[in-house]
């Protein structure tokens, strides 16, 4: 093949530089194939790994395309010159967790000019293992390589191995049907048979093992981590060791102080029921933002509420991880559940977002069973209803918190600020994604906000003011009918620096002079409410830092006087 040959050959096998594909043209390979970290062929070799797996094509110009070719002369591994097989072999060797299944070289030499070309096939990264060149992982951003990020790194931990397989699916060769807890059967059945009522007879007439079968609990009359989980006596819970299934629940007092707890084994069918009928105090609540004459007066939770969030932690949790689930309960306030294991949708708003949930499960077994016996309401679509059945009450949004392996769901019992629920119900054509943006805006969570979720927010006029102080428009206000909301928006909204310049001036012609703390005392709750204290404090110092400038006012001994 000649060298244009070689080099069309190249554009249409591989037509642009993407996650998949990195053009290099490292003329020699003895400094560039294990040289300088982050600019090397292992380091490249990571990065593409570490995604969908691609190509490395080394010897051709970045943009062009050129054949410049590659010098192999100097090169050696282990003692052996420099081929695509034992290139190959030290790729696996110093390339951690890298895959030799699918890892090949082709070379190239062209004929007219003598020129060797590699394309290195690079498969990618095996379930749950990154792959890391000099002790660590990389990935491509754009045009850079960059050491990988920790979201990019704890969603690789958190797939589904085929190695691992499922398992919430693995049998228990030494359980039987009387490891499980036969009231725990007895709910199942019941809460299977409500989900075929056109069945029910037939369902009476089955076993248990029958039954215990037909709801994907057991597998062919085997028992199976699952039916463990839900299902089994107390006394079964070492079929589960190293695994543990336990949900601690602890009751708070406002300032977070311990008031009781308890922790809650096997079977979860039966745990579940007792936590949320008998343990979480849901309380009446009464409040009035609709307008009416009677004011509302509801529980806290309803029971979808208070189940789904402890069902989908169940159903989610790393078992692998050996760690409880965590359930807190604030008084007359809110609840806090936690399980381990990264959450694997791309995010909570892709989910609630979406029409169809993420068909991805850390444990499909377990999940399907659940789904049998009323456990989940449906695969995968909790999450979205939890957020509607909040939306419903003009309660806040739920808040998840991802991270660090683990995934935090907070539940608000009761109206967090009243402006707000008066907004929902003021504005009923507000979509949930909408509500939610709009929720952090009232918590003021603007990191959790993406400059397109602002630009948004921007465009359908819901907010004002910058990325860092933003409120609540007066497009929304106005609709709300609601005079505080109306108070709180004028004293956001920012006054022209004008305004502000002309109360210090005219300050110092009154007063001849002022201190630093003075004219913070004129200025501070004149400020918009967005500003947070540092914030203002910033806001004072360079409407000084503007009036000096403009040569109006001067400071001797920090002391501020006016120009004459």
């Amino acid at each position: 093949m000649t060298e244009q040959e070689l080099q069309q050959y190249i554009r249409q096998r591989y037509p642009e530089e993407n996650a998949r594909c990195e053009w290099k043209e490292m003329k020699n390979l003895k400094n560039s194939f294990n040289g300088k970290e982050g600019y090397d062929v292992l380091s490249y070799v990571s990065a593409i790994a570490n995604m969908e797996g691609g190509e490395l094509v080394i010897g051709i110009k970045d943009k062009t395309l050129d054949i410049v070719g590659t010098d192999l002369s100097a090169l050696t591994f282990n003692g052996f010159m420099a081929t695509p097989l034992t290139a190959t072999f030290k790729l696996v060797e110093q390339c951690v967790n890298l895959s030799s299944e699918g890892l090949r070289i082709e070379e190239f030499v062209t004929d007219d000019s003598n020129k060797t070309v590699w394309i290195i096939h690079i498969p990618k990264h095996k379930p749950r293992r990154p792959v890391y060149a000099h002790r660590k992982a990389w990935q491509r951003i754009a045009d850079s390589l960059v050491e990988m990020t920790s979201e990019r790194e704890q969603r690789i931990l958190s797939e589904p191995s085929a190695a691992f397989g499922d398992w919430s699916a693995n049998i228990i060769e030494d359980a039987t049907v009387d490891d499980l807890d036969p009231e725990a059967i007895r709910m199942a059945r019941e809460k299977y048979a409500e989900r075929h009522e056109k069945r029910a007879k037939e369902i009476e007439s089955w076993d248990d093992v029958t039954f215990l079968n037909k709801a994907k609990i057991t597998r062919a009359g085997k028992i199976t981590n699952a039916a463990i989980i839900l299902l089994g006596r107390e006394e079964s819970e070492h079929f589960l060791s190293p695994a543990v299934c336990i949900i601690r629940w602890k009751l708070l007092t406002k300032d977070d102080k311990n008031k009781d707890f308890r922790n809650f084994h096997i079977p979860m069918i039966k745990a579940v029921d007792e936590i949320t009928k008998e343990y979480i105090r849901n309380n009446n609540y009464t409040y009035t933002v609709s307008g009416n004459i009677f004011p509302e007066n509801m529980k806290r939770y309803d029971m979808f509420t208070l189940r789904e969030p402890i069902n989908n932690a169940i159903g989610h949790q790393d078992y692998g991880m050996s760690t409880r689930i965590e359930l807190l309960e604030y008084e007359d306030e809110k609840l806090v559940i936690q399980n381990y294991g990264q959450f694997i949708p791309k995010s909570v708003e892709d989910v609630v977002e979406r029409d169809c949930p993420d068909s991805r499960y850390r444990n499909p077994f377990l999940m399907e069973a659940m789904c049998n016996v009323g456990m989940a309401d449906t695969e995968g679509g909790g999450i979205k209803k939890l957020f509607i059945e909040q939306k419903k009450r003009f309660f806040p949004m739920p808040i998840y918190t991802l991270s660090d392996q683990k995934v935090r769901c907070e539940i608000q019992g009761k109206v967090l600020d009243e402006n707000f629920a008066r907004i929902l119900v003021n504005n009923t054509e507000l979509s949930l994604p909408e509500i939610i943006l709009l929720d952090k805006i009232q918590k003021k969570k603007y990191a959790d906000l993406t400059n397109d979720a602002i630009a948004l927010l921007r465009q359908k006029g819901f907010v004002e003011g910058r990325k860092t102080n933003l409120y609540l428009s007066y497009k929304v206000v106005e609709s709300s009918k609601h005079i505080g909301l109306k108070a709180s928006y004028i004293k956001n909204k920012s006054f022209d620096d004008s305004y502000y310049k002309k109360l210090i001036v005219d300050y110092l012609r009154k007063f001849d002079s002022a201190s630093r703390k003075e004219i913070e005392e004129l200025l501070m709750d004149k400020l918009p409410e967005v500003l947070d204290e540092t914030q203002k404090y910033n806001k004072v110092t360079n409407l000084l830092a503007s009036l000096r400038k403009e040569g109006k006012i001067y400071v001797k001994r920090r002391i501020w006087f006016l120009c004459k």
